[in-house]
């Protein structure tokens, strides 16, 4: 239920934020008697795109703290709390942000995410299995791989590139709508669009969108390389390759981060073939390999 409503929430903010946006742009109608406007299509379609991306990244944190049970850390409890907020504060004075929130989630998995709206505003969460795994050097250096994503503005660079993304998808996809729906009604001298033009574009936008996130997913993969060496240069290069042989042995447990923050974890399940193009996640083994080859 709280994730419907959240659901339903999130798609009202954006429709309203479009539509202010639009009014304000003075974007109405991006057909006209002539055909498609091309300039008001890729506004229309811009607003629309960066919408869904900028509002998915202002609500990143309560949106992360639902879907993993996250419990933020106020005041630490326990020794095994106190020497996660200091070790995360440490290393978030050494990359130059702000101190993150600190949470823990419910979780028999080795995992750990970062996420947040800009690097000093965010928060970093580690899971239960980890710690209780994990020594302190080999957690530290997990650590560190997230500061290192929040210092990089790995969420903010995603949330852009993924609104371009949403941007062009929805562009194309009138446009090859507009082309079919011609097609099939030109012997039709009615103005406007028919049916074909609705069915053949919300098809477009699905297929463009399946293969545009590779593209999303090929940096993400790009981003994980940078998080290595950033948590390598935080805490030491050893130490990072250790944290991820372990995790490398932690596979024969099933990933259990949900769906919507797999991209924000330091781990997720291992894929090949074409599914590798869609993985947000490198092979461990390469990561590994590539933080050995930068000795």
């Amino acid at each position: 239920m709280k994730r419907m409503l959240l659901f339903l929430a999130t798609n009202m903010a954006v429709l309203l934020l479009a539509s202010v946006t639009l009014n304000i742009l003075g974007v109405g109608n991006y057909m006209s008697h002539q055909g498609l406007n091309l300039g008001s299509l890729l506004a229309f379609c811009a607003v629309f795109g960066f919408a869904g991306s900028l509002v998915s990244l202002a609500l990143s944190k309560p949106m992360a703290k639902m879907s993993t049970g996250t419990t933020v850390i106020e005041q630490a409890r326990s020794p095994r709390e106190q020497w996660l907020v200091d070790t995360v504060r440490e290393l978030s004075e050494k990359a130059g942000i702000q101190m993150p929130e600190v949470g823990i989630f419910p979780s028999p998995e080795a995992n750990a995410f970062a996420t947040g709206w800009n690097k000093n505003a965010a928060l970093v969460a580690v899971s239960e299995g980890l710690l209780e795994r994990f020594n302190h050097n080999e957690a530290r250096a997990v650590i560190g791989h997230e500061i290192g994503h929040v210092a990089n503005g790995d969420m903010v660079t995603l949330g852009l590139i993924q609104g371009v993304v949403n941007t062009f998808v929805m562009f194309f996809a009138r446009i090859i709508g507009y082309a079919v729906d011609s097609f099939l009604r030109r012997d039709n001298d009615e103005s406007g669009v028919g049916i074909g033009y609705y069915i053949t574009t919300f098809v477009a936008e699905i297929v463009l969108g399946f293969l545009a996130s590779a593209i999303v997913m090929w940096f993400s993969r790009q981003r994980e390389f940078r998080a290595d060496e950033a948590g390598a240069e935080l805490v030491s290069r050893t130490d990072m390759i250790a944290a991820l042989e372990r995790l490398r042995g932690e596979y024969a447990e099933p990933d259990t981060m949900p769906d919507s923050m797999t991209a924000f974890g330091i781990r997720s399940g291992a894929r090949s073939g074409i599914a590798a193009l869609f993985a947000s996640h490198p092979p461990l083994e390469q990561r590994i390999e590539q933080l050995r080859a930068h000795r």
